[in-house]
């Protein structure tokens, strides 16, 4: 059931939190558990609703898949080539990498399954990944433009293949990578720019053997060889960066808020949002620093800051390609007129978040200038509020705008907050922990 959500000005924020688990490693630990052989363990899953769906996904081909308790699971795999071919249709929801990766591991099998999603998955594009994978001998059938829904046929004998993405997109390379898995001999993907890695991290502690190289012209080559023995592996989540970002910058626009963000993922490659906000003034400490499982993971301290404007340049938005939104409400509150370039990515997110975020940084008194993949901010300071963001299915975008409300004159409504279960389920309640003012509304009472 959908319910709004008003965010007031708060006087400060303080406290240590753990925001969920990360969403990339979460849905990875669920389908590599279920391709390998044995009994994986997952510490610190992220239990939101698309990574349920991952779960159901798996459990309908064939994979054992359970909850041990909050955030702990069990996933028993039956080994590469063993998945089943689903009685039913496997519902996504709102989850672009459940949809993109599954494709992937079902297309270096032969079976069938047909997929579908929520409204917004449905209209997401999926051509991007089904072209690789047509090439490596999978099959489909769906609506025009590639979109959901639609059906796969996996190959009987798939093909290897090297492929240059057009786009920088960890989703593709991955269900790239996930497809070789079950095909002879190396499959090669090269990125414009490197994306997240976790695939390839976690591939390689399962056993499997994929080499990296990178390139004096900034491309990164991926190369696995298929069909290796693939171990269960127990993996231990860290505290999703993207998931982080919204107290961060809540804690740097609020007067006198210092807070601590546990166990938190640091890999470089997702780390993008708190490097710009340290180039904006932001103070914002690493500690604890250590690494499990191959991924870098910190304690985050975040102390109110006086930010100033910067040029986000295109190179950096692999790295941070979801926080977008929320940055763009840092630098409404910045000193000066923020960059930020090679977005055009975030016009097939969840919704056209550009435009969607242009808009909604408009009803809350920001000026913005607006191209097909840049968008230019002028920091106001003191924003007047008063209005209610159209969340559009997008749970950042909800969570960047409630951000947003805590530092406006006026209170800022979200008309659609059941989105936000999606990646980062009580929300609201962490925030109000910390001294966030959070509270439900009736839409009759909306600005």
């Amino acid at each position: 059931m959908s319910y709004a959500l008003r965010s007031h000005a708060v006087a400060a924020l303080h406290g240590e939190i753990t925001v969920p688990g990360d969403k990339s490693i979460s849905h990875r630990g669920l389908i590599l558990g279920g391709l390998a052989t044995g009994v994986s363990h997952v510490t610190g899953l992220l239990e939101g609703e698309d990574v349920l769906a991952t779960a159901a996904a798996m459990r309908a081909l064939g994979a054992a898949v359970e909850r041990l308790a909050d955030g702990r699971w069990r996933v028993t795999g039956n080994g590469l080539g063993a998945l089943a071919e689903p009685d039913d249709v496997l519902n996504f929801g709102n989850s672009g990498t459940a949809a993109r990766l599954l494709m992937g591991a079902i297309a270096g099998h032969p079976i069938t399954a047909v997929m579908t999603g929520d409204a917004s998955l449905r209209g997401r594009p999926m051509r991007r990944v089904i072209d690789p994978l047509a090439e490596m001998g999978a099959r489909f059938t769906g609506r025009d433009g590639g979109r959901l829904p639609l059906a796969v046929t996996g190959a009987a004998a798939p093909l290897p293949l090297t492929y240059t993405l057009p786009v920088a997109s960890a989703q593709v390379k991955s269900a790239i990578l996930l497809a070789g898995l079950n095909t002879p001999g190396d499959t090669t993907v090269i990125e414009p720019h490197a994306t997240r890695d976790h695939t390839e991290t976690m591939l390689r502690a399962m056993g499997a053997k994929v080499s990296v190289v990178d390139h004096d012209d900034g491309s990164r080559h991926i190369t696995l060889r298929g069909q290796p023995e693939l171990r269960a592996t127990d993996f231990t989540v860290p505290g999703d960066p993207s998931s982080a970002a919204f107290p961060a910058v809540a804690a740097l626009i609020t007067e006198g808020s210092e807070i601590v963000l546990k166990n938190i993922g640091t890999n470089p490659l997702r780390f993008g949002l708190f490097e710009t906000l340290i180039e904006m003034g932001g103070d914002i400490r690493r500690e604890n620093a250590r690494v499990i499982g191959g991924e870098p993971i910190a304690d985050l301290r975040v102390r109110t800051s006086a930010l100033r404007a910067i040029e986000v340049p295109a190179a950096r938005a692999p790295s941070m390609i979801d926080e977008y939104p929320i940055l763009a409400v840092a630098a409404a509150r910045a000193e000066g007129r923020t960059v930020m370039r090679g977005l055009a990515e975030l016009r097939v997110k969840e919704s056209d978040r550009l435009t969607a975020t242009a808009r909604g940084l408009r009803a809350i008194g920001t000026q913005v200038e607006e191209t097909a993949d840049s968008l230019a901010v002028a920091g106001a300071g003191n924003l007047p509020g008063g209005a209610t963001i159209a969340a559009n299915l997008d749970h950042r975008m909800a969570m960047a705008f409630l951000v947003a409300g805590m530092a406006t004159a006026m209170p800022v409504d979200i008309d659609d907050a059941r989105t936000i279960d999606t990646s980062f389920p009580g929300f609201m309640a962490l925030m109000n922990g910390l001294g966030a003012r959070l509270e439900t509304v009736d839409a009759a009472t909306a600005p």
